[in-house]
Parts: C-alpha cells; structure tokens; sequence
C-alpha cells in the first residue's frame, strides 16, 4: 500500500480494558507508556483515580472501567496518553491498560444505534472490536454496548 493510500484508511489503537478488547481513534492517542507509580488521593472519584507524572506534566489517570465495562479496571502500570477535545489546547490524560495494544488499519462499520458511545465496529480478523467515542465513553454512566447493563445494576 502507498503512502498516499495509507492515509485514506483511517487508523485504530486495539487495546485490552479489562476483559473487553476496544478500539479508540489513533489521532486521539499521543503514546503508549509505562508508570511504575501511580499516585493516588483521598478525593478521588471513579473516573478519575489518579495522576501519573509524564515529561514534567501531571495526567489525570482515567479508568473507562466503570463506565464500559461495570467495574474498575484492574492495576496497571501501561497508560495510553490520549488527546480529549473538550479544551483549547486539547487536555491529556492517562488511560490505564491491560496487555499489549495494536495499532490497525481497517474501515469502521457504523453502529446501527450510535446514541451511546461505541460510535463503529472494526472487524479483526473475525474479531468484532468495538470503537468508542472517547468523550462519551468518560461522560456515560451505564453500558450501552450490546444492550448489556453495567454489572452494578445487573446485581440490584
């Protein structure tokens, strides 16, 4: 494939949340990287759980879990540093992952009810991954991938 070429296929970062393989834009990541130390504060909440220090700057650890999956992710000391848009200049943030991450090229497939914030699908080789609307995804309370409820009120 040309470089002219790979530019029309859009790019995804495959990560490992917890249990679940999702995809996020690769124009939102900035850089894989590893913290041996992720400080923590009395007044967190769960979504933020954090800070990890990065090139003399401080980036709020993020953890999705709750939000996609139902629960929090488990410790890790791999982050993705990610671009959110909702700033000028855009704020980075640290999102904790499991596993190794890929990055992809592939056309994504439209969700056919884009309210919540799996906004397409990849397809993997089989493997149906789910991308998500970063931004969304932060802002949700509840699941809406696969009409699953979080495991929070599947319990209740």
């Amino acid at each position: 494939m040309s470089a002219e070429n790979s530019d029309l296929v859009p790019a995804f970062v495959v990560l490992q949340l917890g249990t679940r393989r999702i995809a996020l834009p690769r124009a939102r990541v900035a850089e894989l990287i590893a913290s041996s130390v992720v400080y923590k504060f009395p007044h967190t909440t769960r979504l933020i759980t954090g800070v990890v220090l990065r090139r003399n700057r401080i980036l709020p650890v993020l953890d999705l879990g709750p939000n996609v999956l139902g629960v929090s992710s488990p410790d890790t000391r791999f982050f993705l540093v990610v671009e959110r848009n909702i700033f000028e200049p855009p704020e980075k943030c640290a999102i904790p992952v499991q596993g190794a991450c890929e990055l992809v090229s592939g056309i994504m497939l439209p969700e056919a009810d884009p309210s919540g914030f799996v906004i397409g699908y990849l397809d993997l080789n089989g493997e149906q991954i789910e991308i998500v609307d970063l931004e969304r995804a932060i802002a949700s309370n509840t699941i809406n991938m696969g009409g699953h409820m979080p495991a929070t009120e599947a319990l209740s």
